[in-house]
């Protein structure tokens, strides 16, 4: 008999959605800080491109939905025509390599200070409870954040809105799907988690009424582009920026079974 060649998991193809992966390591989002004025730059296309291979999934570094949605320096956006035309030669050149690619999208919500926000207004929130100065990764800069505004109720449904609307521009730049940036700490997380969320009306208190913003996104983005093009990036277990949860299982339980 002769002997089988050991197979490798990680280069063997997998079928995600409609999408034929010829293996599975994919790119994670990883903020790059280079898309000066909130707009992506030339050389991303080599930095994505380079990253590419064929059948190969991308997801591009968190991009902001609004222009209340940012919360790092020079980090990119989607949400005005000249970010959309800027995305597309970037788009371009992973698909002339054969590569899969979502955008993630996002809002920082509370992880901003009033220096990156529209005529230098509060940050917004699931809640008015204000982050502590976080160190920053490098080890050296801390990172200050003005206290949020928490959301009316009546303007959660504008936000929602923002999600749909930068979906929509995803698929304007060529895009194959988005990821919603659910997960560490950001504006979707600081909704689900009990830690954060604080809030009294249908978008606070009870585990379903927490996950409410949340799946009002899915079901505004699914709508607008289709299911087959919307993921979710989720971290029930995580307590990064301060968004802990009482009980992480069945948050992330209730979220994949919703």
């Amino acid at each position: 008999m002769g002997t089988q060649a050991p197979t490798q998991p990680l280069l063997t193809p997998y079928k995600l959605g409609k999408f034929d992966l010829s293996h599975r390591v994919v790119l994670a989002p990883l903020t790059r800080q280079r898309s000066y004025g909130n707009v992506p730059q030339p050389h991303a296309i080599l930095y994505y491109s380079q990253r590419t291979s064929k059948g190969g999934l991308l997801i591009t570094e968190a991009t902001g939905v609004s222009d209340t949605a940012q919360g790092y320096p020079d980090t990119p956006g989607i949400w005005t025509k000249e970010q959309v035309e800027a995305w597309k030669p970037i788009v371009d050149a992973v698909h002339a390599k054969g590569g899969v690619f979502f955008c993630q999208i996002w809002h920082v919500g509370r992880v901003s200070n009033s220096g990156f926000q529209p005529n230098g207004q509060a940050p917004i929130s699931s809640t008015d409870k204000p982050l502590t100065p976080q160190l920053r990764s490098n080890g050296i800069d801390v990172a200050e954040f003005t206290p949020p505004r928490q959301l009316r109720t009546d303007e959660i449904r504008q936000i929602v809105d923002d999600f749909r609307l930068a979906a929509r521009n995803a698929m304007e730049a060529g895009f194959d799907g988005v990821e919603l940036h659910g997960a560490h700490g950001y504006l979707i997380d600081q909704f689900l988690k009990d830690q954060v969320n604080d809030r009294t009306d249908q978008y606070g208190g009870s585990l379903e009424n927490r996950c409410r913003f949340a799946l009002e996104i899915v079901e505004a983005v699914v709508n607008e582009i289709g299911a087959d093009k919307v993921g979710i990036r989720l971290s029930p277990f995580a307590n990064y920026m301060e968004s802990g949860d009482s009980n992480p299982k069945e948050l992330g339980l209730y979220l994949v079974n919703s």
